[in-house]
Formats: C-alpha cells, sequence, structure tokens
C-alpha cells in the first residue's frame, strides 16, 4: 500500500481551501477527510495533535507523522511537508 498524505479540512476554512489548491498545483497526491465527516477516534486525535483543547484545520497526517493546523504559509507548508517526508520541488 502506497503512503499518503491524509488532509483534514473544511470547504468553509480559507485555509485549508488554499492549502488544497497549493497540493493540487504541486501534483502532491492526497486524501481530503471533511472534518465533519470523520470517525470519533479520528477526531480525538486531531484535538490532541491540536494540542488538546479543540481542532484545528487544516490537520495533515502522512505515514504517521502528523502536522497540526496553521494558517496558510506558503513556505512554511513546503518545510512542513519535506518534514513529513513529502517530496516537493
Amino acid at each position: 500500500m502506497s503512503k499518503i498524505l491524509k488532509v483534514y479540512a473544511s470547504t468553509w476554512c480559507i485555509h485549508c481551501k488554499l492549502t488544497v489548491k497549493f497540493l493540487k498545483e504541486n501534483h502532491i497526491p492526497f486524501e481530503y477527510n471533511n472534518i465533519n465527516e470523520v470517525d470519533d477516534d479520528t477526531l480525538q486525535k486531531i484535538i490532541e495533535v491540536n494540542g488538546g483543547v479543540d481542532w484545528v484545520i487544516p490537520t495533515m497526517e502522512f505515514d504517521g507523522q502528523w502536522n497540526p493546523g496553521k494558517v496558510f504559509n506558503k513556505e512554511v507548508l513546503i518545510n512542513d511537508l519535506r518534514a513529513m517526508g513529502i517530496d516537493i520541488d
């Protein structure tokens, strides 16, 4: 099974939209997961990754490495993806 970036997001979140747009433009395969449709265990993990109080999106996971939700910043996103082991030019 190949590894794929999982993005936990929502359609109303501008930072999610910008992140998804960036991933598409850079041909980075990903699986989009609407935060309102994830199971309780996944939601609890997202809350844990984001400090344990509430969920923040877009939160991402790749090969067991989680990245908490952040405001969109292209340079930060590139660094985060590289740190997770995703090749990006």
